[in-house]
């Protein structure tokens, strides 16, 4: 069930405009006047820019990073460090040819101080160069690749190949034979089953997939995968891991329900998480995902904001939404410390990322590793289960603690 009771009382909240998808602004005054990148603002506003995937195979993903970052404004009467916040959000499509354009839009004409979201490996890889050039906090709230300079590069989600690295040694114990490995063949596709298939070999797993390597499905037109599952069913696989997001998720949950390999366990990261459970249906029982978020964990800081998440969306909240919303709430620390010490700008704010410490966060309190700034953080196991009515990812254990 939710850690709160559903009649608690809510908090005041601000209603948003609907948003768009090319581009939406928050703000509790109008913001014209506001210099952004670089020089702090006349009127004491802070431009964040948020791009995320609103269209594409990606779209319950993004939708959701950008509702999480807007939850948080709402919930704290769009201000960030004191300061008027205004939030502009770009489409990211499905990846790098629409996600640099606007994000260069955001950077060069909008001049926003800080650059957040990004769904996929590759755009942020695409978006790096724009980012180091203008020297503006990239504070990443999904999956992020390995980066090597990353003076200003955060992210408050993971590395891509975290849950993988997480969940395999627990497979491995608890499966008695090969896994086959399968996933989409793009950047965050391959960083996913990278911390997989290393650390399930490196624990002596073995991969059921006839040349030891994981298969690959092209992205995002792969939509049939029965294909697949048909030869998987031909392999001594005991049991499945995988990695998909988004609509691909969707088919694959549905596909693999009706499948020959239907009775294999299937261990995924992200297969089940946010709204894709729901149209995914019955098909999704049982299939076990590694996340460093369950909606159920039992904390003050989930409880606030799983009240607040649910009484705005009637659904529960995602490891998507609660890395969107922590990123607005280590600004809101960031930009306060800043304040402290002089002038906000861009180059304040990432001084104070980088001093902020403990972060306490609906997933567990975490904080920035110095080595890859990404947060050192609990991975938890769960199982798509019955929670009243309708189904639910509920936790299941502790798995391991991991970042960097």
């Amino acid at each position: 069930m939710f850690p709160f009771a559903p009649n608690a009382p809510r908090r005041p909240r601000v209603r948003l405009r609907p948003a768009g998808a090319a581009a939406l602004a928050l703000g509790l005054a109008a913001v014209t006047g506001c210099s952004g990148g670089g020089s702090g603002s006349a009127d004491d506003t802070v431009k964040i820019g948020l791009v995320a995937s609103l269209s594409g195979t990606y779209e319950p993903v993004g939708t959701e990073l950008r509702d999480g970052f807007k939850l948080y404004l709402d919930t704290h009467g769009n201000k960030l460090g004191g300061r008027k916040a205004e939030l502009i959000v770009a489409d990211e499509g499905d990846g790098p040819p629409t996600a640099v354009p606007a994000a260069t839009k955001l950077v060069k004409k909008d001049k926003v101080d800080v650059l957040t979201g990004l769904v996929g490996g590759g755009s942020v890889n695409g978006v790096l160069p724009l980012i180091q050039q203008a020297k503006i906090p990239f504070l990443g709230s999904n999956a992020r690749p390995p980066v090597k300079d990353i003076e200003y590069v955060w992210t408050t989600s993971f590395l891509s190949d975290e849950p993988g690295k997480a969940i395999a040694p627990y497979i491995k114990e608890k499966v008695d034979g090969p896994v086959y490995a399968i996933g989409p063949d793009y950047q965050g596709g391959h960083d996913e089953l990278r911390g997989f298939t290393e650390e399930f070999k490196r624990v002596k797993g073995k991969l059921a997939n006839p040349d030891g390597k994981t298969t690959w499905t092209p992205f995002p037109k792969t939509t049939n995968f029965m294909p697949y599952f048909a030869e998987i069913a031909k392999t001594d696989a005991k049991a499945v891991y995988c990695f998909y997001a988004g609509k691909a998720a969707i088919d694959f949950a549905k596909q693999y329900a009706q499948s020959d390999i239907a009775d294999l366990p299937l261990y995924t990261a992200f297969v089940t998480e946010g709204s894709v459970l729901q149209a995914q249906g019955p098909a999704a029982k049982d299939i076990y995902s590694v996340l460093n978020y369950a909606a159920d964990l039992d904390n003050e800081a989930n409880r606030t904001f799983a009240a607040d998440w649910t009484a705005e969306h009637d659904t529960q909240p995602t490891t998507y939404a609660m890395a969107s919303y922590d990123a607005a709430a280590v600004l809101d620390k960031a930009i306060a410390d800043a304040a402290k010490d002089g002038d906000v700008t861009p180059q304040t704010i990432n001084k104070a990322i980088a001093g902020l410490g403990q972060i306490d966060s609906p997933r567990g309190a975490w904080e920035f590793g110095d080595k890859a700034h990404s947060p050192v953080q609990t991975w938890y196991l769960r199982q798509v289960r019955p929670d009243g009515s309708k189904l639910a990812n509920v936790m299941v254990q502790d798995l391991a603690t991991l970042g960097s």
